[in-house]
């Protein structure tokens, strides 16, 4: 009796467990990058929060746009002023899931798919990329590298410089989320 009453609760715990398995980090890292021939545009955030929801497959991130830093002072000034306009659309966000099988229990690296909706500069657009999600000692820690082109979010780029912009802007994402108590 006694283990029939011990194998109930396991699974109970088990299924609880599988539908709120939360996952934060508030120092994720997201950059992007756009080479041009005279000269390259890259800035990096290191404060993005993300949530990783492993028994739902979800995932979540917010940033700050004005936590982006550039190697020039001028290139961030013109992003947070022409062009993302941060003042007015402080924040970006993406609300997905993803798809793919991940073992919580087994250290490794798991190829998903991410789907969801991204919002830049007040505007959302659908976004699906491949990514990695790695087991690690306990943590969930995410990789991918995505394109997007600013014109579909609304930020206009000046005729004076279209130029010597690209039309495409590389995405990389790098967290490493602790579970939360």
């Amino acid at each position: 009796m006694k283990k029939i009453i011990l194998s109930v609760a396991l699974i109970v715990v088990a299924c609880a467990n599988s539908y709120s398995q939360l996952y934060i980090t508030r120092t994720g890292y997201i950059s992007f990058f756009s080479q041009m021939p005279l000269e390259d545009i890259k800035a990096d955030n290191n404060q993005v929060y993300a949530v990783i929801d492993a028994g739902k497959k979800n995932i979540a991130f917010t940033l700050l746009l004005k936590s982006f830093l550039f190697p020039k002072e001028l290139q961030q000034e013109h992003f947070n002023e022409n062009y993302v306009e941060s003042d007015k659309y402080p924040k970006s966000n993406f609300t997905g899931s993803y798809a793919g099988d991940v073992q919580l229990d087994k250290d490794g690296v798991y190829k998903i798919l991410v789907k969801g909706n991204l919002t830049i500069h007040g505007v959302t657009k659908p976004v699906e990329t491949p990514a990695t999600l790695e087991v690690k000692g306990g943590k969930l820690i995410g990789n991918c590298v995505f394109t997007l082109q600013p014109e579909d979010y609304n930020i206009s780029i000046p005729s004076v410089v279209r130029d010597k912009i690209a039309k495409q802007v590389t995405v990389t994402v790098k967290i490493e989320c602790n579970p939360s108590k």
